[in-house]
């Protein structure tokens, strides 16, 4: 069946000849969302030629760069995939795409079968592709949508959860940083994070001021009684509110406003890289990776889970162990935890909760036994 369906795909002698080199055929970037451009019968000009670049930025700016970078690989995947059994990933073949994903969840040999997620997320990634290339693909073709379906039941685990850091866990983490500037910078993303369950990027998108940078995330305001964050995040903008701490030394707008201070900071990015000796800030943004790492780091450092191998520890904690340690620690109604995570349903607030309901309302003994 498969080499019939392949066939059917290869291509005939009418077809153009292919890019020189075989192995790049098909697997660049996703191609550039500059594809837009003015119909044929229209003659360019000045005023046109700008509209058109302007709306070039626009649609490249419709998902973010990690999005794009994720769904570039999807697409290199699968016409890597394509190019191995003789056959091309246009035009769009739901029975070819039903095979690939297909091939993803029970591989032959010794590659990895990958996870129903990410099977998932890959063929979002393909449709993108697709559309990006004027050629749709309805992934809800019986070929794609029943193959999914079986995959999803024959292979679907719970979500694999990230540990929630808790309060005792975060000030061990805070006590391993140094008191340079770079351990002032440090500690206020970590305490920033935690207290307005951010995630890594939104941490780092953050700008001193409306405006200060044309790739900012949101800005902050430093009020009275704490910080006020507006932030852009996937559901559009919001406010979070950071109210001060009961100590110093774990109150997140004590620690903000001193890396604030000493590093002197009053435009632009708000968490910067510092010199190799950690005395002076720079202008340079920090990457969302940095927040992982540093994560990770602290956790390490501090000794957190020594049960565990290294390996395993470092694989427990990551940017969302922030913000699931807020929503499971935080001892206030559940809606207050929703609106400082941004989340539209109290469902999803609930996955960040780690143990937080456990056993704690008792339906056998209310019931009766």
């Amino acid at each position: 069946m498969l080499a019939d369906m392949i066939k059917m795909h290869q291509k005939s002698p009418t077809d153009p000849p292919e890019h020189s080199d075989p192995n790049e055929r098909h697997e660049s970037v996703a191609p550039e969302v500059g594809a837009i451009t003015l119909p044929s019968h229209i003659a360019g000009s000045g005023t046109l030629d700008r509209l058109v670049e302007t709306a070039r930025d626009y649609a490249r700016a419709a998902a973010s760069e990690n999005t794009l970078k994720a769904y570039a690989k999807d697409w290199a995947r699968f016409a890597r995939w394509c190019r191995m059994r003789g056959t091309d990933p246009l035009p769009p073949s739901p029975q070819m795409i039903g095979l690939y994903i297909a091939d993803l969840a029970s591989p032959d040999g010794k590659t990895p079968a990958l996870s129903v997620a990410s099977i998932d997320r890959g063929l979002s990634g393909l449709v993108w592709g697709y559309a990006q290339r004027g050629q749709p693909l309805d992934r809800k073709d019986r070929h794609i949508a029943t193959v999914l379906a079986g995959i999803r039941r024959k292979h679907s685990r719970p979500p694999a959860q990230k540990e929630a850091i808790l309060p005792d866990d975060l000030r061990a983490m805070l006590a391993t940083l140094p008191h340079d500037l770079r351990g002032l910078r440090d500690r206020a993303i970590l305490l920033i994070g935690f207290a307005g369950g951010l995630r890594r990027s939104e941490i780092v998108s953050l700008d001193h001021g409306k405006d200060d940078t044309p790739d900012s995330g949101g800005w902050i305001e430093i009020m009275d009684d704490g910080v006020l964050l507006t932030l852009r995040g996937k559901t559009g903008w919001r406010e979070v509110e950071i109210a001060g701490g009961s100590s110093e030394q774990t109150c997140p707008v004590h620690a903000l406003t001193q890396w604030l201070h000493y590093a002197r900071i009053d435009f632009g990015p708000l968490f910067v890289a510092t010199s190799r000796n950690g005395l002076k800030a720079t202008r340079e943004r920090l990457s969302d990776k940095h927040v992982a790492r540093l994560i990770k780091q602290t956790v390490e450092n501090a000794g957190l889970r020594p049960e565990l191998s290294k390996a395993d520890r470092l694989r427990l904690f990551s940017g969302h162990s922030l913000r699931a340690g807020l929503a499971t620690s935080a001892e206030v109604d559940e809606r207050y935890v929703q609106k400082q995570l941004g989340h539209a349903s109290a469902e999803m607030t609930r996955r960040y909760q780690r143990r937080r309901d456990r056993f704690r309302v008792n339906l056998t003994k209310a019931a009766g036994l």
